[in-house]
Parts: structure tokens; sequence; C-alpha cells
């Protein structure tokens, strides 16, 4: 998916446009993810690099951990993007985009600190932890 999609907070402070990397959107179940979300886990749209802000300065920030940010909008709260703190990659809010019908459901991750009191119909990929971080190393690093 190459097309530049925008998206946004929903008092309108911050607009922003992305390239997702292509129509799939998946979820964390992760405890961080599910607090911050206030829901069943993120779900996220892989975007790479290819995110543009507009009204920056909007942007409330929070490192949740030794590598990981949060982003949202410091006036509503609106979860916006989960990023690297080094900005190498960036999964933006699949609700965060004006359209986010656009994106088939495809992965779930964390699946292993997924509660047991729900359970997505969809036909989904599912990784533990340790199998996404393995498969997140492997990424990094082609000659493993």
């Amino acid at each position: 998916m190459a097309e530049r999609l925008s998206g946004g907070c929903i008092c309108a402070a911050i607009r922003f446009t992305a390239v997702p990397v292509n129509d799939e959107m998946g979820v964390c179940h992760c405890g961080l993810c599910r607090r911050w979300s206030g829901g069943a886990g993120f779900l996220g749209v892989e975007c790479g690099t290819a995110v543009d802000v507009e009204n920056g300065d909007m942007l409330g920030v929070y490192k949740s951990s030794e590598y990981g940010e949060r982003v949202f909008c410091k006036t509503c709260g609106t979860t916006l993007f989960w990023r690297m703190q080094d900005g190498s990659d960036i999964v933006v809010s699949a609700h965060a985009f004006d359209a986010p019908g656009v994106f088939r459901f495809t992965s779930e991750i964390f699946i292993d600190e997924k509660p047991d009191n729900y359970a997505f119909a969809n036909e989904t990929k599912k990784m533990t932890s340790a199998e996404f971080f393995a498969a997140y190393a492997a990424q990094q690093d082609p000659s493993a």
C-alpha cells in the first residue's frame, strides 16, 4: 500500500498523513497496550518512518520501555502512535486514520498476555511475546 492516508486526534489539534507498509492491521495484547488503548489492545498499522505530523508540538510522548514510546494528543489524549525511541519504526493507531475500514485485521501479538475474557472472531496470525521478539530480532539481523 503506497497510498498516503490522513488521520488525526478527536479534537483536531493534531493531523497527520502516513504511508502504511501494507493494508494490514494487527493488535498487541500486552498489558501496556491494553491499558493505553483502554480496550482489548492496541490496533496498529505499520508505517515504518512514513508519518508526517502537523502541529507536532501538541504531541505528548511517554517512554514506556527502554526502546519504545507511546504518542498521544496533549489536549484530548487520543492514542496516536507507538514508535521506537530512535524513530526507526512507527505504528499508527488504526482508528486514528480517517478511514480505518481500509485495513484488514491479520495479526495478534503478545497473545500470551491476552486475558481469557475476550477473543476476536477473525482468523489471524498469533504470536506470543517470545515469538514476536524473535521474529523482530531476525528482521533486524538478516544473517541470523
